[in-house]
């Protein structure tokens, strides 16, 4: 490793005082490492990061802002991208490959908060825990009859992408006494689906048995629009959405006029099409439905979890070792990886 290897940390992970606002005082595994490599933030947030912010980087540690093939053009000495997290819709992966930049999620670190805050949604939705919170704030005790929930015993639990947080879900479910989960996964075969607990089925089928329709799946070209008024107009009439995934697989639209049509009964939803979103998000407005700011898996486990994995994907390429969550193994035989990372 060169005596140099410096990161830069995108400026979202600074909170409006200049201080770290997702992991409380600083970045410890970077801080430990001082003696083999050192790190600072980008002055600026901007959504696609510049090239200019790159440059002299060796490792890029991102958190919300696009990596683009634009960005890429100040990437000469850059041998990693490494997302805070599991999605990878803001990196371009095709031209970091092209470009020798390995990039890097912190894959399992969040399976089990995700998974826990989606059994926390189910719940929320099915006990009708926030029209019951308005009664009291109300005062309209004697309308409570009219708001009964339902329990998830004997329910049906529809996995939509079964990796590790859908894994991991229905393992939290389990406890619950429901009817065995079906999934819906097109890189998973039969066996490997009933390994996890789940049968698999098409989606057409899944969206007609779940009462839960739960999705973890990546946003993809694949996947935008995955779930739209098609597949809404299949669903029970008293089965609820929950999207913990990305904005964009579920068309919001659709999903608007499902609700109002009671072709569904509740969502809950922790991602959107657009984000933030603003005052005229017309979900906002239903009592069917419960939000929350992509924020609800956010834990001090979650933080300190992912940061160590983040941290520790960057120092163990720098060491000259294929690190955890790499999105991109075949970068590591390009002749522009090997002769940055000085492996020939």
């Amino acid at each position: 490793m060169a005596d140099t290897f410096h990161i830069v940390l995108t400026a979202d992970f600074l909170g409006e005082d200049g201080r770290p606002a997702l992991w409380e005082g600083g970045f410890p595994p970077l801080e430990e490492a001082a003696e083999r490599a050192s790190y600072g933030y980008m002055g600026d947030y901007l959504p696609e990061i510049s090239a200019e912010q790159i440059e002299g980087a060796d490792a890029l540690l991102c958190l919300v802002p696009k990596v683009t093939r634009e960005t890429l053009r100040g990437a000469e000495r850059l041998k990693v991208v490494a997302r805070w997290g599991v999605g990878f819709d803001n990196v371009d992966v095709d031209a970091c490959t092209e470009a020798g930049v390995a990039v890097t999620i912190t894959k399992g670190a969040v399976d089990h908060p995700v998974a826990e805050a989606i059994v926390g949604f189910m719940l929320a939705l099915s006990h009708r825990m926030l029209p019951k919170h308005r009664l009291v704030v109300e005062n309209r005790w004697n309308d409570r009859t009219a708001y009964n929930g339902t329990e998830l015993r004997e329910k049906v639990a529809g996995i939509v992408g079964l990796g590790g947080i859908g894994r991991r879900t229905l393992q939290l479910l389990s406890s619950f006494g429901m009817e065995r989960p079906a999934a819906y996964d097109p890189y998973l075969g039969e066996a490997e689906m009933e390994a996890a607990g789940a049968r698999k089925v098409e989606l057409d089928t899944l969206v007609a048995e779940a009462d839960f329709l739960i999705v973890t799946c990546p946003l993809t070209d694949e996947t935008r629009g995955l779930i739209g008024a098609r597949e809404l107009a299949r669903a029970k009439p008293s089965a609820f959405l929950i999207n913990t995934a990305r904005g964009g697989i579920v068309d919001e639209a659709a999903l608007e006029a499902a609700l109002k049509a009671g072709q569904i009964a509740g969502a809950a939803l922790d991602v959107f099409e657009r984000e933030p979103t603003d005052d005229s998000l017309p979900l906002a407005k239903l009592d069917s439905v419960v939000l929350s700011p992509h924020s609800i898996a956010w834990t001090e486990e979650l933080f300190r979890d992912v940061g160590r994995m983040a941290c520790g994907s960057i120092l163990d390429l720098a060491e000259g070792r294929k690190p955890h969550g790499l999105l991109n193994p075949e970068v590591w035989d390009t002749p522009a990886f090997r002769r940055k990372l000085q492996l020939d």
